[in-house]
């Protein structure tokens, strides 16, 4: 196997010594042992600034034995970013726009009270700030019935997220799902919130039952997994700033 590239399905043994960071082509690369760290398609990677490089290059230096690529998300971003997300950016912020229709700051708990309550003070702060300062306007629903957003929106959602180069549109594409919030990724992406602030607004419902019926071990599982994302996603914007 080429040194610094990884075959499609393989989970190859750390196979190299020494990872540094060297600016190359217009930006920062990540090298094994001199060599460039390459995608499943031989793409080199190449990223726009050395904090996001060192980031990356973090994740190659912190495998031990076999090197699992499912826990390295800032290299399968930045892969994500000039391979896929580069060539399909119109559809990107199109899906960004799709999951702020039912952005789940938008949906209260209509009982109990002490729930809707602890929503509407950590919610209603963000969803200010983003009228003020984005010029989002979003319909606030008490309950689970589905509401339509304005059409002014969610064309705004995707405008803003047009407007952003491929690494930070790639990282909001990563983190919307992720809260199931556009508001809360656009949140990070500007230094509102750390990705662990949004991840906990997000889950507000779910802490809330936890408190009252305990946490099983499978979900505490999820919970850090999760969590770990949106602390990754985090330190991606910070990289990128």
């Amino acid at each position: 196997m080429q040194k610094g590239f990884i075959e499609p399905g393989e989970k190859p043994k750390r196979f190299y010594t020494d990872v540094t960071v060297v600016a190359e082509d217009g930006g920062f690369a990540v090298k094994l042992d001199g060599r460039n760290v390459r995608s499943p398609k031989g793409g080199k990677l190449n990223v726009p600034t050395p904090a996001l490089a060192e980031l990356v290059a973090g994740e190659w230096s912190g495998q031990v034995g076999v090197i699992e690529m499912a826990d390295m998300h800032a290299t399968r971003l930045a892969f994500t970013a000039t391979e896929a997300v580069s060539k399909a950016r119109e559809a990107t912020a199109g899906q960004i726009a799709e999951y702020a229709a039912s952005d789940v700051l938008c949906y209260f708990a209509g009982e109990p009270e002490s729930l809707h309550q602890r929503q509407l003070e950590v919610w209603e702060p963000i969803l200010d700030r983003a009228e003020r300062e984005l010029a989002l306007v979003f319909v606030r629903v008490t309950g689970i019935i589905h509401a339509a957003q304005p059409e002014e929106t969610l064309a705004k959602i995707k405008a803003l997220a047009l407007e952003m180069d491929d690494f930070n549109l790639t990282g909001v594409a990563f983190g919307t799902p992720l809260f199931g919030s556009g508001v809360l990724a656009f949140a990070v992406q500007r230094g509102w919130l750390s990705g662990e602030e949004a991840y906990g607004l997000s889950r507000v419902d779910e802490a809330y039952q936890q408190e009252k019926w305990g946490v099983d071990e499978e979900a505490a599982e999820r919970t850090a997994r999760l969590l770990e994302e949106a602390r990754m996603l985090d330190r991606w914007f910070k990289a990128l700033a």
